[in-house]
């Protein structure tokens, strides 16, 4: 049986584990690790050091952002993914093209993902593209809500279908704000119905296929005073009204964001009370020996749900298979575009 696991997320500093490292990840409460562009030099290297992460604890979730476009951790010896708006702009010229591309690359995203030891990579990205949010922008599939829905729900087919598990984000939906979460703390006052028949169409259809979700590091004015991340009224919503099984990751509890909730422990306590399953916090290694220090026992059962049980391909022989090679082809050629 699979054993709980502790429900902090830590980053690294480099490319190998430091001896500071190995004692802090040794901690029971350090469930997950993610991986940032400083820790990666090409596919090879981040699977060496997944391997050597592994050695020292062998339960520990291993997570990256790897969604295509600008946000793409993993560059060399991978395919180059293409943004997500290239995909729906693909799809309007040739909806059946389009929606089968979207399969495939979910699918070679997961393969290269569990071929370089990795667990998951955080995607889909699920907020609309409503031409105001610069951080959110072609990360998005497009800019109506069906359209995000359609092709979200191909991509986490793909993700499945590579036994890779399918995160999405960022709930209720962060592309109706144009303020960086990563700096500052949003405010998007529109209705709470304007929101439901909008942003949170995606989650909405998609919260029975997804097997994580991470909320926003956003104010929706009109429903909580909270964050949607420390907001229990959110997460009960995803839980209850929408039907969410599987685990809530928060966004790092070190962006500008979150900061509204206190201190590193003031905010590892609001979101756990939320409802968060796993916490990031990452890029302050201050703050977290002190959310450790605080919280020696947290453990949650859900996360560990999201390994699948399945053999991880080997980099070099991906090429031997062709629907990786015909999928590659297109989304080099789709990102060059």
């Amino acid at each position: 049986m699979t054993q709980p696991l502790g429900s902090i997320m830590l980053d690294l500093e480099g490319q190998q584990i430091t001896p500071e490292e190995r004692r802090l990840l040794a901690h029971p409460a350090v469930g997950g690790v993610i991986l940032f562009a400083r820790n990666v030099d090409d596919a090879a290297q981040v699977s060496t050091l997944c391997q050597s992460l592994r050695k020292l604890r062998p339960d520990l979730l291993l997570a990256i952002d790897q969604e295509g476009g600008r946000v793409q951790r993993i560059r060399k010896d991978l395919t180059r993914l293409p943004a997500m708006a290239r995909l729906g702009e693909r799809y309007a010229d040739s909806p059946e093209e389009g929606l089968s591309l979207t399969r495939d690359a979910g699918w070679l995203l997961g393969m290269e993902m569990a071929a370089c030891g990795l667990d998951l990579s955080f995607a889909p990205v699920l907020d609309i593209d409503s031409g105001i949010s610069s951080v959110i922008g072609d990360r998005s599939f497009g800019g109506t809500p069906e359209l995000v829905a359609t092709l979200g729900q191909a991509f986490i087919q793909g993700l499945h279908e590579a036994g890779m598990a399918a995160v999405g984000k960022h709930f209720p939906g962060h592309g109706g704000v144009a303020a960086d979460s990563h700096l500052a703390l949003p405010v998007d006052d529109r209705p709470l119905e304007d929101i439901r028949a909008h942003d949170l169409v995606p989650f909405t259809r998609l919260a029975a296929e997804l097997d994580g979700v991470m909320p926003a590091h956003v104010v929706y004015s009109a429903f909580d005073a909270r964050p949607a991340g420390f907001s229990p009224s959110w997460l009960g919503m995803l839980r209850e009204s929408l039907g969410f099984k599987g685990s809530i990751f928060s966004d790092d509890l070190s962006m500008k964001g979150a900061h509204e909730a206190g201190g590193p422990v003031e905010r590892a306590k609001a979101a756990l009370d939320a409802g968060c399953d796993m916490l990031l916090v990452c890029n302050d290694r201050a703050a977290a020996f002190e959310v450790l220090d605080a919280y020696p026992d947290i453990a949650s059962k859900r996360p560990a749900r999201l390994r699948y049980a399945r053999a991880r391909p080997d980099l070099a022989a991906l090429s031997a298979l062709g629907r990786w090679r015909r999928t590659h082809a297109q989304l080099e050629a789709l990102a060059a575009e």
